[in-house]
């Protein structure tokens, strides 16, 4: 089985932009918020099937761990009570996917994040998200001021209250920014790789797994530049008297293949070990377009995993399949199911 740990609802019905630009702007000039669109199935069914559904099909995915729009979760925007309806409201709308296309598409829930509001005020979103909705885990926002890291590091024990519910629940985290309001970063091509390099270090420098032994996290976009610089975080961490990397992340931090060329997965794959990597795509997500050197789409990411010569089969396995089953526990109790 193929698992696609990283999927973005990117393809979402053009009446959910068209309500967080409303939303945003009823904000701004102290409006009513408009009324939440519904959404039918049939128009969540023209937005997959020629999309995502697709796409899986024809490179050979299995099933898609899906959430909102990383880009749009705006969490620097309007307010914390603002935050709060617009995360149930596309978390609400991935439910629909996932019941839809039970086979295909599982839920992670987007948080209501709001800069400087403590992370606590998530809980009870994360705790719906899961007990009712089903979902396996949330996308955990590093930098709710996009793009001014006024928040504490996650790192801190501002955080806790979050990261106690998600051992209970036992769901990880996907280290995750979502747009910038900082215009000396771009959100895809800076942001977001600073956000997962952010993360990194700041897990390095702390014992937070000692007191949360479980608590675990993808960094996606293959962990930003911590790859290619694994040698910089090895020679930190002995000066630091840390202890060894590879020890120190073994349980706990985990790291995706939305690398979009094939050297980049290959370095990914033979730093870092294989026990910690999952894959994922992203499909249709920061980059759309088809490489001009390899005729196919940069996001095709598997096709860059199966050419990895030094792989074993059970390699592959962990890769695919084996690791997504142990990140999120409750992923495989439903594909047990």
């Amino acid at each position: 089985m193929i698992i696609d740990c990283h999927g973005h609802y990117t393809t979402a019905p053009q009446q959910l932009r068209d309500f967080r630009k409303a939303q945003v702007e009823a904000f701004d000039k102290g409006g009513q918020e408009p009324d939440e669109p519904i959404f039918s199935d049939d128009q969540i069914r023209e937005t997959l099937v020629d999309a995502q559904l697709r796409l899986q099909e024809e490179r050979g995915t299995d099933v898609t761990i899906f959430s909102p729009i990383a880009g749009l979760m705006g969490h620097h925007l309007g307010d914390e009570a603002m935050s709060q309806r617009w995360s149930r409201l596309s978390n609400n709308l991935i439910h629909q996917v996932c019941k839809i296309y039970p086979k295909s598409f599982v839920g992670v829930c987007q948080l209501p994040q709001s800069p400087g509001i403590p992370a606590a005020n998530c809980v009870a979103e994360l705790e719906r998200c899961v007990n009712e909705l089903g979902f396996i885990g949330c996308n955990v926002n590093p930098d709710p001021s996009g793009g001014y890291w006024r928040d504490p590091p996650m790192t801190d024990r501002y955080w806790y209250p979050l990261y106690e519910k998600m051992v209970e629940l036992d769901v990880p985290g996907m280290v995750h920014v979502s747009s910038s309001c900082n215009p000396a970063f771009h959100h895809t091509g800076a942001h977001y790789i600073n956000g997962d390099t952010t993360a990194f270090m700041q897990f390095l420098l702390s014992d937070i797994f000692q007191d949360f032994p479980t608590l675990r996290f993808i960094i996606p976009h293959g962990g930003g530049a911590v790859p290619y610089h694994w040698g910089r975080y090895r020679g930190l961490a002995q000066d630091l008297k840390r202890p060894p990397l590879a020890d120190m992340i073994r349980d706990n931090v985990f790291f995706d293949t939305c690398v979009y060329h094939y050297p980049g997965v290959e370095l990914l794959a033979k730093v870092l070990p294989v026990d910690n990597i999952l894959f994922a795509s992203e499909m249709i997500g920061a980059v759309r377009s088809v490489d001009p050197e390899t005729g196919h789409h940069f996001d095709d990411t598997k096709r860059y995993v199966d050419q990895l010569s030094h792989l074993t089969d059970n390699d592959r396995y962990k890769i695919y399949e084996g690791n997504a089953r142990k990140v999120f526990p409750r992923l495989g109790k439903l594909l047990d199911a």
